[in-house]
This record gives structure tokens, C-alpha cells and sequence, in this order.
């Protein structure tokens, strides 16, 4: 994360002797934007697709060629999306991944910092990928590469701070890059990124659903997830119905039954995820509540519907890869609902994928990342929600100036200003720090 104060490629011209300066050394102080994308056009590898106006400063959309394979560049290269809110080459830089598709929304440690901010949509999401995909290439040290390759080229123009940061998928991102890359970045500040360090050990978010809300509202959830499959025959066709209107079919789920057991076992996960406390009244009587009023209360509540539109290859199917493959997944064991069950197996991300996009868990990749972060992960910030299931299982950071906050009543959605008074003021002034000449 400790970088030389003289960017790499102009030590090595130093070295060689041929060494000019920089296009961004000649800028004047004010770090005008007036030739910035003309700068940005004559980068290696780096093309500017449009500009738009965002505040009053450029919003550069940019492409990047990336090899498919950084190991064996033979196998050709696509080109990689970002985004490039230009402030001034003097302000610190907001290094952002969503973790998906690309998304340029302006993130509060951008606004705290008054920084310009970088948004990369990662490899094989959205439009950044080659015509034909191997599954293969997308790895987290393959990210990683792809995200070091676009900061090393322009650092060459932002020679201030530079602080990396995501939320969920996002987060775990930038976790990964700072691993395999810890000279790119000055601080990572990462939210609600889960660590599933060890695939087969989910005690934590067992431990995360005995726990969370009241025993009331625990029960009540429960209880309404059981009585859907229990009522199996009356809500099926009203599921079916539902997926027909949206066009959705469930060939990689294999059938519909599949399909609604598989959004019906993760509907207490979706509550936590996005509701909080608050809307535990809300919820049926079990025993009570006629078909339509459960099915109606479940589909806006956490019944979510996994079918083959959502997660192909232009959906959220490279993030089911990437969960088979190495990032883990959460394999419950939904005790209250073994004998209502007709699938045991089902509940695991290949379940969900076409079948040239399955394949077999790495365990080695996230065990890695998590011993790194603990034992030499460097100005590294993460913020958790107290009643998120994903920060059930969490990072934790080593003794090098890294920082972990816990959002109180708060699910997935965590920010700085949820945390308590104390613990924002105090991540806020290491954020600024961090960010400091």
C-alpha cells in the first residue's frame, strides 16, 4: 500500500537515462481539467469514450485494454470500463469498484475528501469482457491485475493520495487488490465486505440468525419461511404466475419447484439485508394469514426470484462463478425447515448458473486473503451493520494503523453516519489523514 514517492515508470526512465517528465509535472497549481482529457487520450491503453458534466467537473466514461489472461497475454484482450471524475490532479483520487456492472455514483469518502473519484466495472460484468469468455479468467488475482494496470497508468497524472473503496462485493474487491498489490493504494476503506475464510465453517452466520432482532421477530420470520413451503401447492402457481409476467423461465434451477424453494430459503437472509427491526410488525401471523396475504407480504419482503435471465453470463451469473469458484457462500442448514425440504442440496451458488459457468470451490484464495489482512493488511478501514447477514463473518484487521467499526441497527446499507458519534468522528479523521500530503 506504501508506494515510492516517483511513480515506477519514470524511476525506470531515470535508471535508463531517457527519462522525461510527466505530462502531469508541467500542469499548473490549480490542476486545471481545461487539457485533462487530452492527457487521458495519450495514456497506453486508454481510450476516452464520452464526457459529461458532473457538478461542474468532467465525467470522463474511458475504456482500458486489459489481457483476458494476465498469465498468457496470447489470449487476446478486452476492454475494461471506468469512469474518471476529474477534480484536479492535485486532489486525492477515490479508487472505487462496485464489484459488478459499472457504477459511477458519488461515494461519501469522495465528498468527505472533496476527491476525484475512479469507478471500474469488473472484468467479465456488464460490457467488460471478450466476445467469447473462459470462466477460468475470472479470479480475484485476475481483478486485482486488472485494477493495479489501470492505477500504475494513471498515477502518471493524480500524484496525490490515493484511497481505494467498495461496499459488499465491492469491498471485498478492493480487499483483494490491496493483497496482491499493497504499493498501489495509500488506505482502503471497505464496507460490509464479507470474509468467508473458510467455506465449510458457517457457524457465523448461524450464530448470525439466533441472534439478530428479537426472538420475536426471529420466530415470526421462521415461521412464515416454513409455512411457504409448507403451502407449497397454493403458492407455486401464484409463483409461476409471478416469474411468467417478468419473462422469467428456470432452466439452470431445473424447475420451478426448485426455483421457489431456492428463493424461499434465502428470504429470511433478503429481510436482514435490506429491512431492519422496524419492519418486524409488519410481518404475518403464519397460522393466520390466508395464501394471498403471505405470498403478497413474502414477494415484497425477501422472496426473491433466481431465474436464468437474472443469473446468465449478462446478469449476476459471474458473481455466482466467482462464489462456486473461490469467494464461498453461506451454507445454512435451516434446521426449522428439514422435513418441509425437498432438495437438500439446493441451496449452494452453482445451483443457480448455466452449466459452462459451474465450477469447483477453490478453498486455498480466501483463506489467504483473510491471514494477509490480519497480519500485514496496512491503513485498511471496514465498516460492518450490526443486522447485516453478509458482515456476519467479517475481516479483521492487524495492528498496522487498520480500523473495523460496527454500525449499530443498521443492515447492509452501512455508512459513516450510522455509526455511533464517537466511532464516525474518529473514521472520519483517519480517513482524512490517510488522505493528507
Amino acid at each position: 500500500m506504501r508506494r515510492s514517492a516517483i511513480p515506477a515508470s519514470l524511476l525506470a526512465a531515470l535508471l535508463t537515462g531517457s527519462a522525461a517528465v510527466p505530462a502531469a509535472a508541467a500542469e499548473t497549481p490549480s490542476g486545471a481539467a481545461s487539457d485533462i482529457g487530452e492527457r487521458l487520450a495519450a495514456l497506453p491503453g486508454v481510450e476516452v469514450v464520452s464526457v459529461a458534466d458532473k457538478g461542474g467537473f468532467p465525467l470522463y466514461t474511458l475504456t482500458f485494454t486489459q489481457p483476458v489472461d494476465h498469465s498468457d497475454p496470447s489470449k487476446g484482450t478486452f476492454e475494461q470500463r471506468l469512469t474518471l471524475w476529474h477534480k484536479s490532479t492535485g486532489a486525492p483520487v477515490v479508487f472505487y469498484t462496485g464489484g459488478y456492472a459499472l457504477a459511477s455514483g458519488t461515494r461519501e469518502i469522495t465528498t468527505l475528501l472533496d476527491a476525484n473519484q475512479i469507478s471500474v466495472e469488473h472484468r467479465f460484468f456488464g460490457s467488460s469482457r471478450p466476445e467469447q469468455v473462459d470462466w477460468k479468467d475470472l479470479t480475484v488475482w485476475q481483478e486485482a491485475t486488472d485494477e493495479h494496470r489501470i492505477v500504475d497508468t494513471l498515477r502518471t497524472l493524480y500524484g496525490a493520495k490515493w484511497l481505494g473503496t467498495g461496499a459488499s462485493k465491492g469491498g471485498m474487491t478492493q480487499v483483494y487488490h490491496e493483497r496482491f498489490y499493497p504499493d498501489d493504494l495509500d488506505a482502503v476503506v471497505a464496507y460490509v465486505a464479507p470474509n468467508d475464510a473458510v467455506n465449510s465453517d458457517d457457524h457465523g452466520y448461524e450464530d448470525f440468525f439466533r441472534t439478530v432482532g428479537t426472538p420475536e421477530c426471529r420466530a415470526a420470520l421462521d415461521d412464515v419461511q416454513r409455512e411457504m413451503l409448507v403451502r407449497r401447492a397454493a403458492m407455486l402457481p401464484r409463483f409461476e404466475a409471478t416469474a411468467t409476467a417478468k419473462g422469467y423461465t428456470f432452466e439452470n434451477l431445473g424447475s420451478t419447484d426448485r426455483a421457489y424453494e431456492f428463493a424461499v430459503l434465502d428470504q429470511v437472509w433478503n429481510f436482514w439485508q435490506s429491512k431492519s427491526p422496524e419492519n418486524c410488525p409488519t410481518i404475518p401471523d403464519a397460522a393466520t394469514a390466508t395464501d394471498d396475504e403471505l405470498y403478497t407480504w413474502s414477494l415484497a419482503n425477501g422472496l426473491s426470484i433466481y431465474a436464468d435471465q437474472r443469473q446468465g453470463p449478462a446478469g449476476n451469473g459471474p458473481y455466482y462463478h466467482q462464489a462456486a469458484t473461490q469467494l464461498g457462500w453461506a451454507g445454512l442448514k435451516f434446521k426449522h425447515l428439514r422435513d418441509v425440504r425437498r432438495y437438500p442440496d439446493l441451496y449452494q451458488p452453482n445451483s443457480v448458473l448455466p452449466e459452462e459457468m459451474r465450477g469447483r470451490h477453490q478453498p486455498l484464495p480466501m483463506l489467504d486473503v483473510s491471514q494477509w489482512v490480519t497480519t500485514r493488511g496496512r491503513q485498511m478501514m471496514f465498516l460492518y451493520g450490526q443486522n447485516d447477514p453478509w458482515s456476519a463473518e467479517k475481516f479483521t484487521p492487524g495492528k498496522f494503523d487498520s480500523h473495523l467499526y460496527v454500525a449499530p441497527d443498521t443492515n447492509h446499507n452501512t455508512l459513516l453516519p450510522r455509526l455511533t458519534a464517537e466511532d464516525r468522528a474518529e473514521a472520519e479523521a483517519t480517513i482524512r489523514r490517510w488522505a493528507a500530503s
